[in-house]
C-alpha cells in the first residue's frame, strides 16, 4: 500500500475565483506511484471549496451568478450574524457548504480515471490570502 500527501497554496488576489486544478492533482498522482487506489482532494479552509465539473467559461459565469443569488455578498451585520463577529465573509461560508469540501477520485492505471469533461477546481469565496488544498493518494 502506498500513500502521499501534498499541499498546494494558493493566493487569488480576487475575493473570488475558480481555478483548475486538475494537471496538478495529475501530477501528485503520478509522482506517487499509485496505479490503482484513490485521491482525495479538499480545501483546507472553510471559505474555499474543491469541485468537479466541466471547464467551461459560460459554466462558471452561471455558477456565480447562481452563488450570489444564493448567498449575496453583504458585509454589513444585517444579512448575516456572523458579520456580527468582526468578519465580513458569512457569503463565503455559504458559498463553500454549497460547492463542496472535497473530491475522491478513483486512480486507474496510475491516472485519475474521470468521465468525460470532468476537471477538478479549486472555488475561492474569500481572496485575498494564502491557503491550502490537500492533495492524499493512497494505493497500490
Amino acid at each position: 500500500m502506498k500513500s502521499r500527501t501534498k499541499h498546494l497554496t494558493f493566493h487569488v488576489p480576487e475575493r473570488r475565483a475558480f481555478i483548475n486544478i486538475t494537471q496538478q492533482v495529475r501530477e501528485e498522482v503520478k509522482a506517487s506511484g499509485v496505479r490503482e487506489g484513490l485521491c482525495l482532494v479538499n480545501a483546507m479552509h472553510i471559505t474555499a471549496s474543491v469541485f468537479i465539473n466541466d471547464d467551461e467559461r459560460g459554466l462558471h459565469e452561471d455558477y456565480e451568478r447562481w452563488l450570489e443569488w444564493l448567498a449575496p455578498f453583504d458585509p454589513s451585520p444585517e444579512r448575516y450574524h456572523h458579520n456580527r463577529t468582526g468578519e465580513d465573509n458569512a457569503d463565503a461560508h455559504h458559498k463553500r457548504q454549497i460547492m463542496g469540501r472535497e473530491v475522491v477520485v478513483a486512480i486507474t492505471k496510475g491516472d485519475l480515471d474521470f468521465g468525460p469533461w470532468e476537471q477538478i477546481f479549486y472555488g475561492e469565496f474569500d481572496g485575498g490570502r494564502s491557503k491550502r488544498v490537500l492533495i492524499k493518494t493512497i494505493g497500490e
